[in-house]
């Protein structure tokens, strides 16, 4: 099975910016601001190393393929009380992993029994996405939820992964908060385009907020080699939220996670990472600044690109969707080089991608059952987790959705065999935010 896509699928393309598009006046007043606090010449120089560097990491991730994603297993994990320094250093490199056997297999896929009773018992209730087919279900405490996301074996993986972080205001702490987030049960054969290459946590707000920005600010004056993407004393106070919209989070999540209650393998309803992180959103990030040249044989050519101080157009960014990339927007990410299927996974495998990296859900799903997943992220404690975990564990509490999912209609408590939480254990009611009520 080939590690990256053999056809580049219909996803959507940004490099032609729309003339007749309508875009927040947040563009152009962050592009201003950064521009004058930095100058044409760091961003001119931090342009030019980004790009050099991503030749380098096309050839090694190419060299490399699948077997660039790190595979740990929960019983060592377990074992030796976390990752060793070598595994640190190679996840810390890489940005994502899978953890293979956090869950039993017997367990996920009892798990997903369960589910998939569930969602057909209250089929008339829970609505989803894509709306005429939905396999992303606005569903976010069914008891599978719940118990995964409380399992003691996330929880401790969680704490490992919040740990890879550092802060030396020592305001934050690796203790894991709980972000509820849906469930997916993805049917054979179904297409799925609306998950192309893209970042999460906020697409405009990278730019727009201050404190934001202010993370990123060796990428900004020249030096993106400096940039340290587990400093989260630097990103602890980014305001995601900017923009709200269904797409964006106000936690901050570590890492995005899912956990897999049915196999899943390439071409088969999987997901595709690419497995670098500083160097790409270096890039993505001051990819505004630069037009391209007019001679089509020049776009590889980073010193043939001009700089653009007066345009508003961010390829790829809208304020209420998530970051989105594209082999035209982003060339020098060569994305049909780079974007590499994770290796096969079986039900309570686990997977793990660092929040400012690039991904995509794989476009096809030609396997013969579903491939169903909980999406469960490992979120630090900061003070705006702690302040967000609090609002969605009384919305809960009270039959309302998490406070990120805008205009979700649902009462969970009224759906047949609803459980609540009665039954999580001390330490997943901690992760679930019950003693900060």
């Amino acid at each position: 099975m080939p590690s990256t896509l053999e056809s580049w699928p219909a996803w959507p393309e940004f490099g032609v910016q729309l003339e007749d598009t309508k875009r927040d006046p947040w563009f152009a007043r962050a592009k201003a601001e950064i521009i004058s606090e930095y100058g044409e010449e760091a961003i001119r120089q931090g342009w030019l190393k980004a790009c050099k560097s991503l030749e380098e990491v096309t050839q090694e991730l190419g060299s490399l393929g699948t077997s660039a994603i790190p595979i740990f297993e929960m019983h060592s994990i377990l074992d030796n009380k976390g990752f060793t320094e070598e595994q640190k250093d190679l996840m810390k490199s890489r940005g994502c992993c899978i953890v293979k056997s956090v869950l039993s297999e017997e367990e996920a896929s009892a798990k997903y029994c369960d589910l998939k009773e569930y969602i057909a018992q209250n089929k008339d209730s829970i609505m989803g996405w894509p709306a005429g087919s939905p396999s992303i279900f606005n569903l976010y405490n069914s008891s599978t939820q719940v118990s995964v996301r409380t399992h003691p074996n996330q929880i401790l993986l969680q704490k490992i992964l919040n740990s890879l972080y550092h802060d030396t205001t020592a305001q934050t702490s690796p203790e894991p908060l709980s972000y509820t987030d849906a469930a997916r049960v993805r049917p054979p054969g179904q297409e799925f385009l609306g998950l192309g290459p893209h970042i999460d946590a906020g697409s405009l707000a990278r730019w727009a907020d201050y404190a934001y920005r202010k993370a990123y600010h060796h990428v900004f004056s020249g030096f993106p080699e400096k940039h340290d993407v587990y400093d989260l004393g630097s990103r602890k106070d980014a305001n995601q939220h900017k923009f709200p919209a269904r797409a964006h989070s106000c936690v901050f999540r570590s890492f995005q996670g899912w956990t897999a209650l049915t196999p899943a393998s390439p071409s088969c309803g999987t997901l595709m990472l690419y497995p670098n992180v500083s160097t790409v959103i270096a890039y993505v990030l001051l990819r505004p600044f630069f037009a391209p040249p007019a001679d089509e044989k020049d776009v590889m050519d980073a010193s043939k690109w001009t700089f653009d101080p007066t345009s508003d157009y961010f390829p790829g960014t809208m304020v209420d969707q998530s970051q989105r990339l594209s082999i035209s927007s982003h060339p020098h990410l060569r994305l049909q080089d780079t974007l590499i299927y994770i290796p096969k996974i079986n039900p309570g495998d686990t997977v793990w991608w660092h929040t400012d990296m690039c991904h995509a859900v794989d476009p096809m799903h030609n396997g013969t059952i579903d491939a169903s997943v909980v999406y469960v992220p490992a979120c630090p404690t900061t003070n705006i987790n702690k302040g967000y975990v609090k609002r969605q564990l009384e919305n809960a509490l009270n039959g309302l959705p998490p406070p990120d999912r805008i205009g979700v209609e649902l009462d969970e408590r009224k759906l047949n065999g609803y459980k609540g939480f009665d039954d999580v254990s001390e330490e997943g009611k901690a992760a679930l935010g019950f003693a900060l009520l």
